[in-house]
C-alpha cells in the first residue's frame, strides 16, 4: 500500500468525527474484505463495484458524507492522500501539480461539499460512474450537460478545475 494512503488514513481513523461518521455506514469486516480484495493485483471487476456500492450507499448518508468532506477538510488528511492519488501520475507532473493544486483551494473544496449536499446531484454523478462504467459516452456526455444546466455548483467547480489547469491536463492524452 500507498505510504502516503496509509499515513493519510490512519490520520483520518484517529479523527472521532470520521469514525462516528462511518460507523453509521460500515461493517468493519466488509470494508476488511474489501481492502484486502483491493490489494491483489489480480482482483476482478467485482471488488470496484461492490467499492462503489458502499461508497454510492455511505454517500446518501449525511453522517457518512460528513465524515468523507472532513477528509477535503483537514490539511493532515487531504495532502497524505492526494499524494497517494498522483503518484500513479509521476510521468504526467502537470496533470499531478494540476490535481494537488485545486485541492489545496478552498473555493474547489466548497464547491464540492455544495455538490455532494444535493441528492439529486449525488444521482446525476452515479449515473454518470454507471455509464462510464458501461462505456456509454453518449449517456455520460447527456448526464454531465443535464449537471451543469441544473446546477450552478458544478459551472462554479468546473470553472475553479479550469482555473488550476486541471481540465486542460485531463484532455491531453496520456
Amino acid at each position: 500500500m500507498n505510504r502516503d494512503l496509509a499515513r493519510g488514513l490512519t490520520v483520518a481513523w484517529g479523527l472521532p468525527e470520521f469514525r462516528d461518521g462511518l460507523r453509521h455506514l460500515v461493517d468493519l469486516d466488509e470494508v476488511t474484505v474489501l481492502l484486502a480484495a483491493l490489494s491483489d493485483p489480480d482482483r476482478d471487476g467485482e471488488v470496484e463495484r461492490s467499492l462503489l456500492g458502499l461508497l454510492r450507499s455511505g454517500l446518501a448518508t449525511t453522517e457518512v458524507r460528513e465524515a468523507v468532506l472532513l477528509l477535503l477538510e483537514r490539511d493532515t488528511v487531504r495532502r497524505p492522500l492526494v499524494a497517494a492519488a498522483v503518484e500513479p501520475l509521476a510521468d504526467r507532473p502537470a496533470r499531478a501539480t494540476a490535481i494537488t493544486s485545486a485541492t489545496e483551494d478552498p473555493a474547489v473544496r466548497r464547491e464540492v461539499r455544495t455538490m455532494l449536499d444535493s441528492a439529486d446531484v449525488r444521482e446525476l454523478i452515479w449515473q454518470a460512474v454507471d455509464r462510464q462504467v458501461s462505456d456509454d459516452r453518449f449517456g455520460l456526455i447527456r448526464r454531465a450537460a443535464v449537471l451543469f444546466v441544473r446546477h450552478p455548483s458544478a459551472r462554479r467547480l468546473a470553472w475553479a478545475l479550469r482555473r488550476h489547469g486541471v481540465l486542460r491536463e485531463l484532455r491531453r492524452q496520456a
